[in-house]
């Protein structure tokens, strides 16, 4: 099991852009696959990105495509988000997951594919 954490959640403007990382312990992070959510109140919980265990595989949500650029650092144990051109339509909790995979091009869209998760961090954009 991995313990993670997600930083750089904030309120930003319409246009604007944020970096979420996640960093996990004490297990080294490449062995996990891993992967962005979000959960806007009153909603399920969303996939928004996911990434290999390698870094060499990514998928996005259509809704994010284009905007959103999921990678990752093993090195340091973390994983990154960048989102530019963020909307109000973006404003949720976003969590990041990961889950043991023994292939180094393994990734999932969905949470139940996730055993590990952070606490979540706020991410509010306003028009």
């Amino acid at each position: 099991q991995v313990h993670l954490v997600e930083s750089g959640g904030g309120l930003v403007q319409a246009g604007g852009s944020l970096r979420l990382s996640c960093t996990g312990s004490p297990h080294i992070i490449s062995i996990y696959k891993m992967g962005w959510f979000r959960q806007a109140p009153g909603k399920e919980r969303e996939f928004v990105a996911a990434i290999s265990r390698s870094g060499d595989n990514t998928h996005y949500s259509d809704s994010v495509k284009g905007r959103f650029t999921i990678s990752r650092d093993n090195a340091k144990n973390t994983m990154y988000l960048q989102m530019n051109s963020l909307e109000p339509e973006d404003t949720a909790v976003y969590y990041c997951g990961a889950s043991f995979c023994s292939g180094y091009g393994c990734y999932s869209v969905g949470p139940d594919e996730y055993t590990d998760w952070g606490q979540g961090t706020q991410v509010t954009v306003s028009s």
